[in-house]
C-alpha cells in the first residue's frame, strides 16, 4: 500500500507540476516589430528631425539604411554642396624679399580636409597626376594642365586630366583636332592658348561634364568646348568673339579660372578689367574694376561673398577693402565699398618676423585670393614671411602650413562635393 501510495503521489506531483507551469504571453504583432526595431514605429516627422541634427557623412550613411530613410534624408539636404576642404600643390616658403618673382618647385596635390568629419581624399588613384597642375575645381571634378610645356607653345591646346575624387575616376581629355576650326590654318601662327576651365556637370556620380579652354587668335578670344559622356569626348570650336579686343599681350593673362556669381572670371595682371565668360551663352566681355583702383598700382582678387555676391577683395589705401558688385548713388562702375575690413598695418601686426618700416611691411603683404569656399575668408601672401586666411568678420587669422613645414601653395582649390549624391536626388 505504501509503495502504491508513493507512485501515486509521484505521478501527481509530476501532473501537478506541469499542469502549473504558465503558457508564454500572448506577442501582439505591432509589440514584436516594437521591440525588433524601435526607431521605425517613429512618425516621419520625428524621424526627419533627428536626421537634420547629423552631421553630412552620417546623414548619408543613414540615407543607405531603407527607402524610406533615403527619401526622408533626402528632405534634409542642405540646399548648396557640401564644402570638404581644398586641394593645392605645396611649396617651400620663399626667401624673405626675393629678387624677382621665385622659382616654385612644382609638387604633387594634396588635399586638406574642412575638419575631422571630413573624408580624407587623395589623388593616388591616378598614378600620372604628379606630372600635372590643378587649374580648376567645379562641382566634384578637378581640371588638371599639364606641368611642363614646351617653351614657345603657347599657341598649342595642351591636354587635359579629369579628376573625380570622390568616386576616384579619371579621364584624359586629348587636345581638340586641328579640323575642329574650318580655317585654323589662318590663326594657328598668331594664337596664344590662354587657359581652361569646368563648364557644368550633368550627373553627380558620373564623368559626364563640359570643359572649356580659350585662346586668343588674332587679338579676339575664341572659345573650345569639350562634351564628355563617360570617356567620350566631343569638341567644337565656337566663333572668335569680335566684340571683345585683346589690345595687349596675352601673356598678362591668368590661366586659371574664378567661378563666381554664375560667370567664370580671368585676372588681367596689371589691367583695370576682367575677363568674363558667360556660361550659359559661352560669350566673353570685359568687365572694369572701380577707378578708384584703376588709377594706382593697387592689387585686387575677385570672389564671391557667403551670399553669393560678385565682389573684390583690395589692398588700396593700405587697407583691404571689400567691393560688392551693385549700382547706386556710391557706384563705381557698377561697384560700391562695402566696408573697409581692416588697415594692412593692423594685419601686419599679426604676423611674425616682418619688417619693422610701416612702408616695407605693407609692400610685403597682399590678398592672394578670396576663399571660393565661400566661407568668408581672405587668403594673405607675403614676401617669405609665410601664408595666412583671414576671416573678414571674426579677425581670426590663421597660418597657412604643412605638417613637414611647407606652406599652401598659391592658388587653393575648394573642393566641394558633387550634389546631390544620385541615391539621394529627390523622388519626383
Amino acid at each position: 500500500m505504501t509503495r502504491k501510495s508513493r507512485g501515486k503521489t509521484k505521478r501527481k506531483t509530476a501532473s501537478s507540476s506541469t499542469l502549473v507551469v504558465p503558457s508564454p504571453p500572448t506577442v501582439e504583432p505591432q509589440a514584436a516589430a516594437t521591440e525588433a526595431a524601435p526607431i521605425d514605429v517613429l512618425p516621419e516627422l520625428v524621424l526627419s528631425g533627428i536626421l537634420r541634427r547629423l552631421s553630412l557623412a552620417d546623414l548619408i550613411r543613414a540615407a543607405l539604411a531603407s527607402h524610406r530613410w533615403r527619401r526622408l534624408a533626402s528632405r534634409c539636404l542642405p540646399r548648396t554642396p557640401p564644402l570638404l576642404g581644398y586641394f593645392f600643390h605645396p611649396t617651400e616658403v620663399p626667401p624673405p624679399y626675393p629678387d624677382g618673382v621665385p622659382e616654385i618647385a612644382h609638387t604633387p596635390a594634396v588635399f586638406a580636409p574642412i575638419d575631422a568629419s571630413a573624408p580624407h581624399l587623395s589623388l593616388d588613384f591616378a598614378p600620372d597626376a604628379f606630372r600635372f597642375h590643378v587649374y580648376d575645381s567645379h562641382q566634384g571634378l578637378l581640371l588638371l594642365e599639364p606641368s611642363e610645356r614646351f617653351s614657345g607653345a603657347r599657341g598649342c591646346i595642351p591636354r587635359f586630366l579629369v579628376l573625380d575624387p570622390a568616386t576616384r575616376r579619371r579621364t584624359v581629355l586629348s587636345p581638340p583636332p586641328r579640323d575642329t576650326v574650318p580655317d585654323d590654318r589662318r590663326w594657328r601662327s598668331s594664337r596664344y592658348y590662354v587657359g581652361s576651365a569646368l563648364l557644368s556637370r550633368t550627373h553627380p556620380s558620373k564623368l559626364c561634364f563640359e570643359a572649356v579652354c580659350f585662346a586668343i587668335d588674332g587679338g579676339h578670344p575664341r572659345a573650345w568646348v569639350a562634351s564628355v559622356d563617360n570617356d567620350q569626348c566631343c569638341w567644337r570650336a565656337l566663333p572668335r568673339d569680335e566684340q571683345v579686343l585683346v589690345d595687349f599681350d596675352p601673356y598678362w593673362f591668368e590661366g586659371r579660372p574664378v567661378h563666381a556669381a554664375g560667370k567664370i572670371y580671368w585676372h588681367i595682371c596689371r589691367s583695370w578689367r576682367l575677363l568674363v565668360l558667360d556660361p550659359s551663352t559661352l560669350r566673353f566681355s570685359n568687365l572694369p574694376v572701380p577707378d578708384a583702383l584703376s588709377s594706382h598700382n593697387h592689387k585686387y582678387r575677385v570672389g564671391e561673398t557667403p551670399d553669393g555676391r560678385l565682389c573684390l577683395v583690395t589692398d588700396a589705401q593700405r587697407q583691404l577693402q571689400l567691393w560688392v558688385r551693385g549700382n547706386g548713388r556710391r557706384s563705381d562702375n557698377g561697384w560700391i565699398l562695402e566696408r573697409k575690413i581692416v588697415d594692412l598695418l593692423v594685419l601686419c601686426d599679426m604676423m611674425r618676423g616682418l619688417p619693422s618700416d610701416p612702408m616695407l611691411r605693407t609692400l610685403c603683404v597682399w590678398p592672394s585670393d578670396m576663399d571660393a569656399g565661400r566661407t568668408g575668408k581672405v587668403f594673405i601672401e607675403t614676401w617669405g614671411f609665410g601664408r595666412f586666411s583671414f576671416h573678414m568678420d571674426t579677425g581670426k587669422m590663421e597660418r597657412l602650413s604643412t605638417k613637414r613645414g611647407k606652406e599652401y601653395g598659391h592658388p587653393m582649390f575648394a573642393y566641394f562635393l558633387a550634389w546631390p549624391p544620385a541615391f539621394l536626388a529627390q523622388e519626383n
